[in-house]
Formats: structure tokens, sequence, C-alpha cells
């Protein structure tokens, strides 16, 4: 660094979200806020010879009614339409405009853990059925998950860096971790990233069940998703899209953005240990938690909130227990926690991308969204999980954490903004 001259800084300006409560940002947090469950029966395709029959799904959602062009949208998976949705909301809440002066300095990177599963299932058939000949052109452009970043950039006209970031249900906190390093590295001025994925499908549900994955919960479908509760049993599959928009505090303030949030810190770590298991002492996420903090130049006791991975499995939710007291030591029983996916559902690729959005909300409102349907917890998940209601509180500092198969593990760190900081 040139002496004299300030590092740069990296703040949010922008949020869109196509969510199983919301299908813009304002509805799906006051859905969050006020204890809402998206979760509810298949509807998607028929599941009544599935061992697992709800998901949360986003509801009434009409390609047609926000991409213009609808032979375009046609040309896109369900995933790259919910990716297109909201990166257009988050430009839209950023108030910013691409144009050929600053295009070549906007980047993208916007992770899919799987891409469009639906459309092979749907071509498979078509080849069995009714032969090679008949395989949809498009299958290939339709189900790639870097799909979701390039028609994003078509719709946008968004020029820089073009990215798509794989790794399981920690793609959507990658793809916003590696854009504020792209940032932070001077490579872009502004990014859109975050995470979109629709894997509502008749294998998605059957391979995920299959893998004892899945909730099995007999009961009402919106108290099946139940982190941290003693008689969890599996997640419930969501699907949905999550966009920030990521600037260089400089490049926001010349053009008077509104800023909400800014990122401060980034871990991002790997078990090596297991396919689909973390490992026993919780050493990968709390790693991750740690460089997250390191790079953040703050103590850990500075921190206020967490929003968790808080899947729901038995593995995932004690694991990341114990990597909170690791990394927390005493705070750890101070620090307000809590899982939106008690509502939402596992978005997958997108999960990660969401949080961090309600993350950044809960900054912007000083409120905290909780985790419901936890009755009776686990007593080896014994922290302050916001129970059932949204809380009140000061935070200044909160991070958000994201675990993925393979042994991926990532986690944001998140300041409140202070305009007098500036100077």
């Amino acid at each position: 660094m040139v002496r004299g001259t300030q590092p740069k800084r990296v703040v949010v300006t922008g949020l869109g979200a196509v969510t199983p409560i919301g299908l813009n940002v304002e509805t799906f947090w006051q859905g969050l806020l006020a204890g809402r469950s998206g979760v509810g029966p298949i509807t998607l395709f028929d599941a009544s010879a599935f061992p697992v029959q709800i998901a949360a799904e986003v509801k009434d959602f009409d390609a047609d009614a926000h991409i213009a062009d609808r032979k375009e949208a046609r040309r896109m998976a369900r995933f790259t339409q919910f990716a297109v949705v909201a990166a257009r909301e988050a430009l839209d809440h950023a108030q910013l405009g691409i144009t050929p002066a600053n295009c070549h300095r906007i980047g993208i990177n916007i992770g899919s853990g799987m891409g469009a599963l639906g459309v092979i299932e749907e071509q498979v058939a078509v080849l069995r059925d009714r032969g090679p000949g008949r395989v949809n052109p498009f299958t290939v452009p339709l189900l790639i998950p870097n799909m979701a970043s390039g028609q994003v950039a078509i719709s946008t006209g968004a020029r820089g860096i073009n990215l798509c970031t794989v790794t399981a249900c920690a793609s959507g906190t990658h793809a916003i971790g590696e854009a504020y390093q792209a940032i932070l590295d001077g490579r872009a001025d502004a990014m859109l990233a975050g995470g979109a994925e629709a894997v509502i499908t008749p294998l998605g549900i059957a391979a995920f069940a299959s893998a004892r994955a899945l909730s099995t919960y007999q009961g009402h479908p919106t108290k099946a998703s139940r982190p941290f509760a003693k008689d969890r049993d599996g997640f419930v599959m969501g699907e949905g899209a999550g966009v920030l928009v990521l600037e260089c505090l400089s490049h926001a303030r010349d053009r008077h953005a509104p800023i909400l949030a800014e990122v401060i810190g980034y871990g991002a770590t790997g078990d090596a240990y297991h396919m689909t298991q973390p490992t026993p002492d919780a050493d990968g996420c709390q790693r991750a938690m740690r460089l997250g903090l390191t790079q953040a130049s703050i103590e850990p006791s500075q921190v206020d909130y967490i929003n968790a991975h808080g899947t729901g499995t038995m593995l995932n939710d004690h694991s990341e227990t114990l990597a909170i007291k690791q990394v927390f030591g005493d705070h750890a029983a101070r620090l307000a926690v809590s899982s939106i996916k008690s509502m939402i559902g596992h978005l997958i690729g997108a999960a990660g991308a969401v949080e961090a959005i309600a993350t950044i909300l809960c900054l912007r409102d000083q409120i905290i969204p909780p985790t419901i349907n936890l009755d009776e917890p686990d007593p080896l998940c014994d922290l302050d999980y916001i129970p059932h209601h949204a809380r009140a509180g000061s935070i200044q500092f909160a991070l958000s954490n994201s675990m993925g198969f393979g042994g991926h593990n990532a986690s944001l760190i998140f300041r409140r903004y202070d305009p007098s900081s500036e100077t």
C-alpha cells in the first residue's frame, strides 16, 4: 500500500431476493420477523409416492412479469430466472445503472450448488422415450450452474469478472466472499454476488431423502424445519435466490449510493474429512470464523449476532454449536444466534446469500429474526438461538456461516455502517 493511502473498504448498497416467504427483499424480511414459515406440501410435481412430500417452494413466481423478453425467459431454467429477478431488484435498490462507461468494472459471482437438475431429469426422459434427436438443443445452456451469472450479465450489461462458485450449500457465501475479495484486490469497482437454486424436483427430493438428509416430519409442514431442537430429523428443501450489490466505498460514495452495511471479513476453509459430515471437532467451521475475524480486525467478543447455517440435521447443528463455543469462549453464551432455515428451509446454493441478506437487514433494523419451532432445545445445542419470536437488540457486528457437502466452510462478517467513519 502506498504511504498515506487508506485500505479499501467494501459496502453493501443493494439487495434482491426471491424466497419461499417473499418475492422481494422487504416481503421476505417482514415474513422472517413475523416468524412465518414457507414450508408446505410439494406442488411442483406429484410427490405422493415419495417418502418426503413437503418443501419450501417459491410461490406465485411469474418470470414473464419480471423478465421483459418472454422468449428469453423461457430459455432460462427456474434457478436462473430467480437469479435474474433478484439481481434486477438489487441493482434497483442500489440505484446502480450499468452503462458503457462503467460496465467493465462491474462483475458478477452468483453461485449454485446443483444448477438445473430438473432440466436434466426432463431431457433424460426425452432421450429415453423419444430418442436423441428430440433432446432440447438448449439443454446444456439451461442446466449449467454458471448460466445464472451468464444470464444476469446479459440482462444487465455487466462485463467485468463473471464467475460461478459451486461449493454445495456454501456456494452463495463463497460467491459473496470472493466478490468482496475481488473489490479489495482492485479487480472490480462493484460486484453482483449471491446464489440461486431450484432443486425441488423428483430426483432432488428422492436423492436427499435417500441420503436421510431431509425431515420426514409427519405433523403440520410448518413445524418440520427444527434447527437445534432435540427432535430435529433433517432439513427441509427450499429454493430461491439472493443477490447483493457490493461496492468499493469510494465508488459508492461518489455516486451517493444508499449504504446498508459494510463487509469487513471473509473466511473459507476445507474439512478434508468426509463427503457429507463435518469433522467431529468442528475444525473447519471454527477456522473459517477465526479467519473472518482476523481479516475484520475485531475480537470475538465484539460480535453481537450469528446467522447460523443451522440446517436441522443432527450432525450440523451440534458441530456448528461446538465451533461457536470454540471461537467465542465465554462470549458464546451472550451471543444471539438464529437459523432462518426454520422458516425458509434450506436453499442449498442460495442459502448463504439469502442468509447474508437477513444478516444485513438485522444490522439495518436492529432486530434479530427468530429460530421458530425450537420447542425443546437439544441439550448439546445450548446457545441463545432466539426461539419463536424476533428480538430487538444492539447489533454492530454480525457473522453469517455456511457449510457444504465436501467439507466446504465459509463465514462472512458485516458491520453496521457508520457514515461518520468515511472521514
